[in-house]
C-alpha cells in the first residue's frame, strides 16, 4: 500500500509573511506608486492560505477586476524572485523531519499559492529532494481539496493525510477524504483534527498512529 504525507506551506513548513510583504511593497512602489499602498506582515497573516482572488479582494478592494489581476500577478511574480534571497523562516526541525519521513513515506505539497512559490520554498530550504510532487491553485485554478485529490490520484496514494494549520486546510482534507493533522504552531485554528502537533518534531509519531 502506497502511503503519503501531503503538506500545506505557510504556517506549516515556514513563515514567509515578512519577506512576502516586503516584496509586494517594493513592487507597488516601483510599478504602481499611484496606489500608495504599503503591505504589512499583518496583511499577509490575514490572507495566508487564501487564493489569489480572495487576497486581491482583501488588499485591493477598490481596483477593477482586470487591474487587480494585473497588480496581483506582478506582486506574486516578484515575490517568487525575492524569496530566493530573502527566504521565509522555517519552523524548527523542518528539514530534518522531512528527511526522516521521506525514508518511509512519499512527501507532497499542495497549496493555494501561485505557480513558482512552492519551488521557491524548496530551493530556499534545500528540501526539493524530499518532495515527490506538488500542486497549487495557481497552476490548476481549482480548490485545495481538488488539488489534494489530484496529487493522490497522480501518485497512486492509497493511504495518506494532510498537514496544515487552518480550518480551511481541515476542510480541504475532508473534501479529499483523508485525515487531517493540525499544526497548532501555525497561523490558524482548527478543531476535531485526527491529530494535533505542537511542532514538526511531533509529526512522525502522529503519522505512524494514523497511517500504520
Amino acid at each position: 500500500m502506497k502511503k503519503g504525507i501531503i503538506f500545506d506551506v505557510d504556517g506549516t513548513l515556514w513563515d514567509s509573511a515578512k519577506p512576502v510583504a516586503e516584496s509586494w511593497t517594493l513592487m507597488l512602489e516601483r510599478r504602481y506608486p499611484e496606489l500608495a499602498r504599503i503591505i504589512t506582515s499583518d496583511d499577509m497573516y490575514r490572507n495566508m492560505g487564501k487564493t489569489k482572488d480572495a487576497i486581491g479582494a482583501d488588499l485591493f478592494p477598490g481596483l477593477a477586476p482586470d487591474k487587480r489581476d494585473e497588480v496581483m500577478d506582478a506582486c506574486m511574480r516578484y515575490e517568487n524572485e525575492y524569496l530566493a534571497d530573502h527566504p521565509g523562516v522555517t519552523y524548527p526541525n523542518m528539514k530534518e523531519t522531512l528527511a526522516a519521513l521521506s525514508r518511509e513515506y512519499g512527501l507532497y505539497i499542495v497549496s493555494n499559492c501561485q505557480e513558482g512559490y512552492i519551488e521557491a520554498l524548496m530551493a530556499a530550504c534545500g528540501i526539493a529532494s524530499y518532495i515527490s510532487d506538488t500542486e497549487c491553485f495557481g497552476a490548476t485554478g481549482r480548490p485545495k481539496g481538488d488539488n489534494i485529490r489530484l496529487v493522490m490520484e497522480r501518485n497512486g496514494l492509497e493511504k495518506c493525510l494532510y498537514v496544515g494549520d487552518t480550518a480551511m486546510d481541515q476542510e480541504a482534507a475532508g473534501k479529499a477524504g483523508i485525515p487531517f493533522v493540525f499544526a497548532s504552531y501555525g497561523f490558524g485554528q482548527a478543531s476535531g483534527a485526527e491529530a494535533v502537533i505542537g511542532s514538526l518534531a511531533e509529526l512522525p509519531r502522529a503519522v505512524k498512529e494514523i497511517l500504520e
